[in-house]
């Protein structure tokens, strides 16, 4: 468990993959949030501020993408961790996501929920 409570942004338009997420972050103590597309997830963002955002990328309203340039452009945005979390394996996807902005980026499909939660709480340094 972690001692500071840290909120993490969790967006993703799936819902059922989103819940997981934001549960099993729930449970290891962090402060979770969510959206289900971009507009949402950069309204709710500069809201709250949170420590750390997982956003995907193929979204309604506003791609992932979109979202984190808005987000990097305000002053909190600028050095808040945001982890990319998408099912395109595409290195071109991979280069824009980071020229934009991401601090990492996940394949969906490729990863486990624990080692979601492992890649959040080594990011937060809890």
């Amino acid at each position: 468990m972690i001692t500071e409570k840290k909120t993490v942004l969790v967006v993703d338009d799936e819902k059922d993959l989103r819940d997981a997420i934001a549960t099993a972050l729930s449970y290891e103590g962090f402060d979770v949030k969510t959206a289900n597309d971009g507009e949402e997830a950069v309204n709710v963002a500069n809201d709250i501020k949170p420590d750390l955002i997982l956003l995907d990328i193929l979204m309604p309203k506003k791609n992932g993408i979109a979202a984190l340039i808005d987000i990097r452009a305000s002053e909190w945005g600028k050095e808040t961790p945001v982890m990319i979390m998408t099912v395109l394996d595409d290195m071109t996807k991979i280069a824009e996501a980071l020229e934009a902005g991401a601090d990492e980026y996940i394949v969906k499909t490729n990863i486990a929920l624990g080692t979601i939660v492992q890649k959040v709480k080594t990011r937060l340094g809890v």
